[in-house]
């Protein structure tokens, strides 16, 4: 059993995923890459962006903490000599998973001949519209009765008639419809690779946390098993026993999934001019902030050892006569309750961070 699950969470981790991002030049497809990413234009790992096309060949980008997802930054149609077929042919095609068709502004007859072409050749693509920032600014100023709601419904139905069509802001994540699209995506992938997408995703509001969390929760029962079946040796100040290598792995993947790792926190900190102090301050789980290590692991699983199982003494009465299974049981059944609580403490942590952060970009 325990092989089959480390076999089953490896393919979990490795699969991979090959997002195409296309469009015409000057489209702002590489700043959506980095977008995508959670990659700010001036980090030394973001794609280049500029006024003018800057991609000549596809460019692949891994995700910074998942690199079995990656994001294809592909030249801009319209830039190239070829035909919308012969285009997707000299960017090879077959190994996208599913295209994003960028424009700045209305989709051209590049974007649309493209988007044809990707269907006959019965793959996933999607539109989108960036730079909606930019483009209500100048509503705002050239409107007397400006209404934004009436505006993003009128540059919807400027777009394509036939096809859905994401309005995003690479700047602002959270507003308009980039959780959208990733509700969409996600119907259409499979499993794996579906989880592969949601732990990829930036955190940008409750709905993109949330999944994570239920990403991690169905995992549980494995490293459970894992952690609490295989493990022989004696934790001090622990009454059973664990693996302190499977859940030293598993508290970091909690922590840089959910954004309140210290490297993602100082970043925040330093995006968002918060002091690190006022972000610490939203999170109520111990871990948030923490560097993990195998002494912290013991402290933590120690503390909430003594607050939740009080009627321990009753089981390890039995432990001498009836032996390892019932030490193998309590350990299952305490660490499954403990990781639920400890993905509920920082999911509510990584929920108070997000408003904290969302409510300075809107300030600024």
């Amino acid at each position: 059993m325990t092989e089959k699950i480390k076999k089953y969470l490896e393919e979990y981790q490795n699969v991979k995923l090959d997002i195409a991002i296309t469009g015409e030049s000057g489209s702002g497809k590489s700043t959506f890459v980095n977008a995508f990413r959670g990659i700010d234009n001036r980090d030394d790992r973001a794609a280049p962006t500029g006024v003018v096309e800057t991609t000549m060949k596809p460019e692949p980008y891994p995700h910074p903490i998942y690199p079995n997802v990656t994001i294809w930054d592909l030249p801009g149609v319209g830039t190239t000599t070829f035909s919308a077929d012969q285009y997707l042919e000299h960017v090879e095609f077959k190994k996208y998973d599913f295209f994003i068709v960028v424009s700045g502004d209305r989709f051209s007859e590049n974007d649309v001949m493209l988007a044809q072409e990707i269907k006959r050749m019965d793959k996933k693509f999607y539109f989108v519209r960036s730079k909606i920032d930019d483009n209500l600014r100048a509503e705002k100023k050239s409107q007397r009765n400006y209404n934004e709601k009436n505006t993003l419904q009128q540059i919807r139905g400027y777009c394509l008639a036939s096809s859905q069509v994401f309005l995003v802001s690479s700047f602002h994540l959270h507003l308009y419809d980039f959780s959208t699209i990733q509700d969409t995506m996600e119907e259409e992938l499979s499993s794996l690779k579906k989880y592969a997408l949601t732990l990829a995703f930036p955190n940008i509001n409750q709905s993109s946390i949330s999944k994570k969390k239920e990403v991690f929760r169905s995992q549980i029962i494995y490293y459970v098993i894992l952690s609490a079946a295989v493990a022989v040796v004696p934790i001090p100040g622990l009454s059973f026993c664990v693996d302190l290598v499977v859940l030293d792995g598993l508290f970091k993947s909690y922590l840089i999934g959910f954004g309140l790792d210290v490297v993602t926190l100082n970043k925040l900190s330093t995006i968002s001019n918060i002091p690190l102090e006022d972000l610490m301050a939203e999170c109520k789980c111990t871990l948030s902030g923490q560097e993990i290590t195998a002494t912290l692991v013991v402290k933590f699983l120690t503390s909430f050892e003594r607050m939740g199982m009080t009627t321990a003494e009753e089981d390890y009465s039995m432990i001498s006569i009836l032996g390892d299974w019932i030490a193998a049981r309590r350990s299952f059944v305490f660490l499954k309750e403990f990781l639920n609580s400890l993905l509920d403490g920082l999911f509510d942590d990584a929920i108070n961070v997000q408003k904290k952060v969302g409510i300075s970009k809107e300030e600024q």
